[in-house]
């Protein structure tokens, strides 16, 4: 009796392990796709920021108007304030008009002031107002690029638990120290440092230049 006692517990201890092994590589999964998607996000706003990519041009405003989502909470209408402007856009080469541009901003601007934006997507025709378009600016690039490098920390770590089975929340069936010597065997532990140092120097500095420039 006691012996089979022993070996229920020795199945539901293994089932456990192995659950806590599963955890542990899905979190990692969650990791890895999250830091893809940072780092992709950054990247694909940080090149319309910074001008490498869509149309320049100024948009010239009309009015901002305030508007809020309908299912909005009162907290985060009090926090976030989705300000659109709305005007003329004329790109720097005058090959490029729409008179029914809008972009969304931090701040109110008086009509007449000019904004330099880009222009990701055309309008679909001369009369449409399906043109889209996102406020340009150093500062914001950088920032962009923050994000772009803090991708690559959430990366380095999904790549980590991925390889090792060690589950970054709960309780884990791999310890920390086992899975950092698991990783020592092969290449993890060289791609989880160098994703993890170039990740944080690159949005450590590129959040500090963006206060700056």
């Amino acid at each position: 009796m006691a012996r089979t006692q022993g070996r229920g517990k020795g199945a539901v201890a293994g089932l456990v392990a192995n659950a806590f092994g599963r955890l542990g590589r899905a979190g990692g999964m969650v990791f890895l796709l999250a830091g893809l998607a940072l780092s992709g996000w950054g990247a694909y706003e940080g090149a319309y920021a910074a001008g490498w990519a869509g149309t320049h041009g100024t948009l010239t405003v009309n009015q901002c108007e305030v508007s809020y989502p309908n299912n909005a909470s009162r907290s985060s209408r009090k926090n976030r304030r989705p300000i659109r402007c709305e005007g003329t856009f004329v790109s720097d080469d005058g090959d490029s008009t729409d008179v029914h541009a809008g972009v969304q901003v931090r701040q109110r601007y008086a009509t007449g002031t000019e904004l330099a934006v880009q222009q990701t997507d055309a309008p679909s025709t001369a009369t449409s107002a399906d043109g889209d378009y996102t406020q340009g600016g150093t500062d914001r690039a950088w920032r962009f690029l923050g994000a772009f490098f803090g991708g690559w920390v959430l990366t380095g770590l999904g790549v980590f638990c991925l390889a090792t089975g060690y589950a970054p929340f709960g309780q884990s069936r791999i310890s920390y120290d086992d899975a950092w010597d698991a990783a020592g065997r092969g290449a993890t532990r060289p791609v989880l440092i160098g994703m993890l140092g170039v990740g944080v120097l690159g949005a450590g500095v590129s959040f500090l230049v963006s206060y700056f420039v």
